[in-house]
């Protein structure tokens, strides 16, 4: 017997569970998996049929894979709509044909009501699972709530992120305490990758702040004063959402800046980053 259901989660936040809409999206839906892919949850669930959603002033999106269990993504309050015409189609949307007139395009403004739960809430669809959107009120029982991983640091050998998930680490130390005393506490040469092009830019971290300082750096201006990234942004402003960062040697404080750059140039002649097959400059 499960003790909490979903509904109760809702009632904790404040929320009337009646206006409340469930979403559940399947990883092995071909519509919605380009979506995921190109991080564009949010803007595939905005795109329904006219009329839909009415009396519901939320919207609970889960995601799943083949079975029933499903992981809670996001809360959106949804501050109407419009016909989904070219106009109005995201930037990139893998489903152009979407957006000819004969839906609607819903406004939806993410919430953090219930921020603390997102990928970590499991919940059971039930066997339903072609009931794609369901009541608030139907009561999902809760499977496990999960630790939230992001805020406990999984060691350099695993390092890889976006851009955007290096930005939440450094704009929060207080949640990331763990993770700016790592980063910190080592000197590094570091990968960075185009995730659009597959280009590459190997660089070095030394001195009192390590690759904590380095990739601070990267977070406050988006390139690094790396000339090749501020040509490539001058073109395509959002192509920093792109890069990813990753670690290819830890290296103690106490080495010299010399043995850091040497070890530096020897990655980027192993990697070909050098221009035009890198973003690496010399």
């Amino acid at each position: 017997m499960n003790v909490l259901s979903f509904t109760d989660i809702l009632k904790k936040a404040g929320l009337d569970p009646k206006r409340v809409k469930l979403f559940r999206h399947s990883m092995s839906s071909e519509q919605f998996k380009p979506c995921f892919e190109k991080n564009m949850i949010q803007e595939y669930t905005a795109v329904q049929s006219v009329g839909f959603g009415k009396d519901y002033d939320y919207w609970a999106v889960f995601i799943s894979d083949r079975g029933t269990l499903a992981k809670f993504y996001a809360l959106y309050k949804v501050n109407g709509s419009q016909p989904s015409t070219k106009d109005v189609m995201p930037e990139g949307f893998p489903h152009e044909d979407w957006f000819d007139g004969k839906s609607e395009y819903f406004d939806l403004e993410p919430l953090d009501l219930l921020q603390e739960y997102e990928k970590r809430l499991i919940i059971d669809w039930g066997r339903g699972t072609l009931a794609w959107h369901q009541k608030g009120t139907n009561e999902k029982p809760v499977i496990a709530i999960f630790p939230d991983e992001r805020r406990v640091f999984a060691g350099f050998e695993n390092l890889i992120l976006s851009y955007d998930e290096l930005k939440e680490i450094i704009e929060n130390k207080q949640v990331y305490e763990a993770w700016h005393t790592a980063l910190a506490s080592v000197n590094a040469i570091y990968l960075i990758v185009d995730r659009s092009t597959g280009r590459q830019y190997v660089g070095s971290a030394y001195g009192e702040n390590g690759l904590l300082g380095r990739w601070i750096e990267y977070v406050r201006t988006q390139h690094g004063n790396n000339n090749r990234m501020k040509e490539l942004l001058k073109a395509d402003p959002n192509r920093y959402h792109q890069f990813q960062f990753s670690i290819l040697q830890i290296l103690q404080k106490n080495v010299t800046s010399d043995e850091v750059i040497a070890l530096e140039s020897l990655y980027k002649r192993k990697l070909l980053t050098l221009y035009p097959l890198g973003m690496n400059d010399n």
